[in-house]
C-alpha cells in the first residue's frame, strides 16, 4: 500500500532531490509558495519550498526500493523511526496540495498577529531575542518591544525574521 513519506534533503537541494528520485520511479511532492526576499535595495518574488529542507515521497514500503532513497544525489536520509522511515499521517499531503492555487503554489493565509503576542527574532544580529508585538510598522515589518540591558526598547524587523516564542 502507498503512503508518504519525508526525506531530509541537502542544503538548498529540494529541487534536486526531485528531479533525482523521480528518475529513480518516485512520486514526489514538494510543496512550493511565493514569498518576497529582500536584499539591499532591490525586492524580488521566488518560489521557494514549503519546508525548506523536506520533500515528501509516495511509495510501497513492502515493494519499492526504498533503501535507494538514502543514497540518492540531494538527499540526506529519509526521516525514520528506528530502521524503517516514518510515514506521514493520512490526508496531511493531500491537505496541503487543496491550498495550491492554478499555478500549482501553495496559498498561505495572511499572518496575523496580535498585540502582546511573544515572538523570536530568528535571524540577524538580534537573533534569538524574545519580544512583544506592538503593531505592524508596514506591509512587510514588525515593531517588537524587547527587553534589551534592562529597558524595554522598540525595534522594527522584517515579518519573515520573527517566529512564535513557543
Amino acid at each position: 500500500m502507498k503512503r508518504w513519506y519525508v526525506a531530509q534533503t541537502q542544503v538548498r537541494a529540494e529541487e534536486r532531490a526531485r528531479c533525482n528520485l523521480e528518475r529513480q520511479g518516485f512520486h514526489t511532492y514538494l510543496p512550493r509558495y511565493r514569498r518576497e526576499r529582500r536584499h539591499a535595495r532591490r525586492r524580488d518574488v521566488v518560489l521557494a519550498p514549503l519546508f525548506p529542507g523536506y520533500i515528501f515521497i509516495e511509495f510501497d514500503l513492502d515493494a519499492a526500493p526504498w533503501r535507494a532513497i538514502n543514497g540518492t544525489f540531494g538527499v540526506s536520509h529519509l526521516v525514520s523511526q528506528g530502521d524503517r522511515p516514518a510515514s506521514v499521517p493520512n490526508g496531511v499531503v493531500e491537505q496541503i496540495a487543496t491550498r495550491e492555487n492554478e499555478e500549482g503554489l501553495v496559498v498561505l493565509p495572511p499572518r496575523t498577529l496580535h498585540k502582546g503576542e511573544a515572538l523570536r527574532i530568528v535571524s540577524g544580529a538580534l537573533a534569538d531575542c524574545l519580544g512583544l508585538f506592538e503593531k505592524m510598522a508596514d506591509r512587510d515589518r514588525v515593531v517588537l518591544l524587547l527587553d534589551l540591558l534592562g529597558r524595554k526598547v522598540r525595534v522594527q524587523a522584517p515579518l519573515e525574521v520573527v517566529a512564535a516564542a513557543g
